[in-house]
């Protein structure tokens, strides 16, 4: 149970992922769109990993939340923060109910989809170390 749990959530953060890039591939991009998936891609990594580590896990889209709950297993997760995973945080609130609603640069989208590629990477090979298949 407790490992399907973790196969779910990984499953959804793929599925941020790809409907990101797929939209990204399109003649007129959703900026706004792709950097909320982008933003919920990390958030299910991160959650992923915090799960399948027996933590208890608050409803927060506080990306920082996240990486100092991951830090307190494993001080590699500190990485993240050299990638600037946590600056994903905005995308998940501001950009779609702020007062001034935002849309982000391709630049700044495709930023976001090499941040969440590197959170991929990082996440999974910290649960393969640990046993999950």
């Amino acid at each position: 149970m407790h490992n399907e749990t973790v196969k779910k959530w990984v499953l959804k953060a793929e599925n941020d992922l790809k409907t990101g890039k797929d939209e990204f591939q399109t003649e007129k991009p959703a900026t706004d769109t792709i950097c909320f998936h982008m933003q919920q891609c990390i958030e299910k990594y991160l959650k992923a990993y915090l799960i399948f580590n027996g933590k208890e896990i608050r409803k927060t889209h506080d990306i920082a939340e996240l990486i100092e709950l991951c830090i307190e297993i494993d001080k590699e997760f500190e990485k993240l923060y050299e990638i600037n995973a946590d600056d994903l945080t905005s995308y998940a609130v501001e950009i779609r109910y702020g007062e001034e609603f935002y849309f982000p640069s391709i630049e700044e989208t495709k930023l976001a989809i090499e941040i969440a590629e590197k959170v991929k990477k990082f996440v999974l090979e910290k649960l393969k170390e640990k046993g999950f298949k």
